[in-house]
């Protein structure tokens, strides 16, 4: 019998990563099934040359056109990293000053107060997540108390106040809090272990689902410039895309150039052609629809939603080889200067090492719902490496975003390679070097992240098992 798969034939994977490519194709068909993703993407890079992009499924379940690695989706919050290059750049040009109060550039914005006191918010707290302004949900209480909610499971997770909580059971005190404390423990782990639970509660939000079409970043600040800050800027963390919905006007104001005529001018330098923006009146070829799950359990169109007022948060459509030239773009950045530039034959990166460095480094107070190993960064999420215990689980270190929005799932992942002296000495080698994956598909509330990781280990492995002696370098 042949296969019914709807699948284009694959192109044949480069040798050594033959057995990776088909190990990975096999997790990547689970998770479809499992989900019921109607169709999904993904690109795989290494050492800066792609080596597995391929599509699953349908682009349209209607007309029956399948994906290609061509096919464009929605990316949902991975258009915060590429808004944050824009970011970089513009600050490395010496034309924003992250830590000036953000009315120094859009003065249609208004000065805050929090409690009685004057409050300052800056872009670098803006692309941190920790400037007190809120998401979609309007209501700081219910924001409270989810918190509080997941900070009470994440401290359940202790053994000794499993042993405190057990004792009070047992002596019958508080035995009522205990066990819905337990009860929101178990609800935390279920969720985490299957769908972020952030981004379905964001689905219950009127203001994910806005038909209106703004014409201009400045006028989408209305949706939120007049609420108060749900905390004093710098003293918590709290993940809000409207942030950077007013990062982008800093982007615009700074640059003299509309938002979105910087950004496309950006994914132009870096060669991403197929990225655009995700407008609906667009002409967008092979542009992908949407879907989810109705009440009933059946597959819909998702709903018609007009990203117009999240461009930098969360409005970009693209393909999983733009994706990969974007985190190869920066991975080049973040090595160039460890390389031996022989005869200057090495080009300088779109960004300074220096710069992307300070991207990743981990910023306190933050945390990543999508990973607990993680902090935030400057609108990534960083994995530092550690290991605990000898031959035991070692923690590499990676970059990573997710992205989550209507009839939509993302994830990008970069997984640099740790370099010494022998590799970038010798002048048989060249950044980038690392493992880059990235997903997308045509369905919300599905969790990628810890796919990609598996797929961005396994092709790891599979370099350092058949690249280290013929190709690659190495000693």
């Amino acid at each position: 019998e042949t296969d019914a798969r709807p699948e284009a034939a694959p192109p044949p994977a480069p040798r050594d990563f033959g057995g990776a490519v088909e190990r990975s194709r096999d997790l990547l068909r689970r998770v479809k099934d499992e989900a019921g993703i109607p169709g999904i993407l993904v690109g795989v890079s290494v050492d800066g040359k792609e080596i597995w992009s391929e599509g699953l499924g349908y682009a349209d379940v209607e007309n029956r056109v399948i994906c290609k690695p061509e096919t464009i989706m929605r990316i949902a919050s991975i258009s915060k990293c590429l808004t944050m290059m824009a970011v970089a750049k513009l600050w490395e040009e010496g034309k924003l000053d992250l830590d000036a109060p953000v009315q120094k550039y859009v003065p249609e914005f208004p000065e805050k107060i929090y409690e009685g006191e004057k409050v300052v918010i800056t872009t670098r707290l803006l692309v941190s997540h920790l400037s007190g302004i809120r998401h979609y949900e309007k209501d700081i209480t219910k924001v409270k108390e989810e918190k509080e909610k997941a900070n009470r499971a994440f401290k359940l997770t202790k053994p000794n106040q499993e042993k405190e909580l057990k004792e009070k059971e047992a002596k019958g005190i508080e035995k009522t809090n205990s066990v819905k404390a337990k009860k929101e423990h178990e609800d935390e782990v279920k969720s985490r272990n299957s769908k972020p639970g952030r981004r379905d509660k964001e689905f219950e939000q009127e203001e994910y689902y806005l038909k209106e079409k703004f014409e201009s970043v400045i006028e989408s600040l209305k949706i939120f410039k007049n609420d108060p800050l749900f905390f004093k800027p710098g003293s918590q963390f709290l993940y809000s895309t409207y942030g950077f919905t007013l990062l982008s006007a800093v982007v615009e104001r700074v640059s003299g150039q509309k938002f979105t005529d910087y950004m496309l001018k950006m994914f132009r330098d870096l060669d991403m052609l197929s990225t655009v923006l995700d407008d609906n009146e667009a002409m967008i070829y092979n542009r992908a629809r949407c879907y989810v799950y109705n009440k009933k359990g059946r597959l819909v169109n998702a709903p018609y939603v007009d990203n117009s007022y999240k461009w930098a948060g969360g409005g970009f459509l693209s393909s999983v080889g733009d994706l990969l030239k974007f985190g190869n773009a920066l991975l080049y950045s973040y090595q160039i200067g460890r390389f031996k530039n022989t005869n200057g034959k090495l080009l300088p990166g779109y960004l300074k090492p220096d710069t992307v460095a300070m991207m990743w480094t981990p910023v306190p107070k933050t945390e990543v719902s999508w990973d607990r190993d993680g902090k935030y960064a400057m609108a990534w999420a960083v994995v530092e490496k550690k290991q605990q215990y000898g031959f035991c689980r070692q923690q590499r270190h990676y970059a990573s975003h997710t992205g989550g929005a209507v009839g939509a799932s993302s994830v990008l992942l970069i997984l640099p390679e740790e370099l010494d002296s022998q590799v970038t000495d010798n002048g048989l080698v060249a950044p980038p070097r690392g493992v880059i994956v990235t997903i997308i598909c045509n369905m919300q509330s599905v969790s990628l992240s810890s796919t990609a990781l598996k797929i961005d280990l396994s092709n790891r492995s599979t370099v350092l098992k058949h690249g280290e002696k013929k190709w690659r370098g190495y000693n």
